[in-house]
C-alpha cells in the first residue's frame, strides 16, 4: 500500500516543486536550458514507454509468436489515437507558439497554456497508473519496485517541466502565487489519471497487457508530436538531443536497477 501511495504522488510532486520555482528565479529559464529540460522529458517518456510499459505487456499476455506482441501493437495504437483525438478537441496553446491549436475558443493565453501541460500529463498519469496496477495484479512481470521507478522517473522531468509552465506564466504578467498554482494545477491531473486508470484496470485485468501498451502510445505521441520538434526548433538543439539522451539512459537504469 506504501508503495502505492508513492507511486500515485510522486509525480504531482515533482510539479508542485518545479513550479514553486517562480519563487526562487527571477528571470525567465534561459532557452539552453529548456531546450534540455524538454529532452531529458522526451528521454523519460520513451525509456519508460519501453522497459516499463511495453515489454510487460508483451511478457504478461504469455503467449508465443505473433499473438505475444498484439496486444502490444493494438494498445499501442489505439494510444496514439487517444492522444490525437484529445489534440483536436481540447484547445490548448504551447508556451513557445503565439497560434491556439485545437477547436476555437475565448479562453485566455494562461489557460490554453495550463490545457497543453495537461494533455502532456494525462499520458503520464495514465502510465504511472497501469503499472502500479499490473504490479498489484502481476508483480511478476512489473514488481511494485519497477512501478515506482517509473513513477520516480516522471515525477524527476516534472520538476522542469513544472518550472517550464510556471515561469512563464510569471512573464506573461501573472503574480507569482497565480503562476505557482497554475503550474501546479497542470500537474494535478497525473493523480486523476492514475487513479481511473488502476480502478479501470482492476475491473478488465485480461486487457492489463492491452491498458500497458495503450499508455506507452499515448506518451510516445507526446514526445514526437511536441517534445521532440520543440527541441529541435531554432538554436541549441544539439543540447535538446543531449537532454533525450541523459533522460533516456536515466530512465533505463531505474527502471532495470529498481525493478
Amino acid at each position: 500500500m506504501n508503495g502505492l501511495v508513492v507511486g500515485l504522488f510522486l509525480p504531482f510532486l515533482g510539479t508542485t516543486l518545479g513550479a514553486a520555482c517562480v519563487f526562487l528565479i527571477r528571470d525567465t529559464i534561459p532557452q539552453r536550458m529548456q531546450k534540455i529540460f524538454v529532452g531529458f522529458a522526451a528521454g523519460v517518456m520513451v525509456a519508460a514507454s519501453v522497459w516499463s510499459l511495453l515489454i510487460p505487456s508483451i511478457e504478461m499476455t504469455g503467449k508465443e509468436g505473433f499473438m505475444s506482441i498484439l496486444p502490444a501493437i493494438v494498445g499501442f495504437l489505439f494510444g496514439i489515437l487517444f492522444l490525437l483525438f484529445l489534440d483536436e478537441v481540447i484547445p490548448h496553446q504551447h508556451i513557445e507558439s503565439n497560434e491556439s491549436e485545437g477547436p476555437k475558443s475565448h479562453l485566455s493565453k494562461t489557460a490554453r497554456l495550463v490545457f497543453a501541460v495537461t494533455l502532456h500529463n494525462i499520458p503520464e498519469g495514465m502510465a504511472v497508473g497501469v503499472a502500479l496496477a499490473a504490479a498489484m495484479e502481476h508483480s511478476s512481470f512489473l514488481p511494485m519496485a519497477g512501478a515506482v521507478a517509473l513513477s520516480l522517473g516522471i515525477a524527476i522531468q516534472n520538476f522542469p517541466e513544472g518550472a517550464i509552465v510556471s515561469m512563464p506564466l510569471k512573464s506573461a504578467g501573472n503574480t507569482k502565487r497565480k503562476s505557482f498554482i497554475m503550474g501546479t494545477l497542470s500537474g494535478a491531473v497525473e493523480p486523476v489519471a492514475a487513479i481511473v486508470t488502476i480502478l479501470l484496470a482492476s475491473f478488465v485485468l485480461p486487457i492489463l497487457p492491452y491498458l500497458l501498451s495503450f499508455a506507452a502510445g499515448a506518451m510516445m505521441y507526446v514526445v514526437v508530436e511536441e517534445l521532440i520538434p520543440e527541441t529541435q526548433e531554432g538554436k541549441h538543439s544539439n543540447l535538446g538531443t543531449i537532454g533525450f539522451a541523459i533522460g533516456f539512459l536515466l530512465m533505463m537504469a531505474l527502471d532495470v536497477l529498481l525493478g
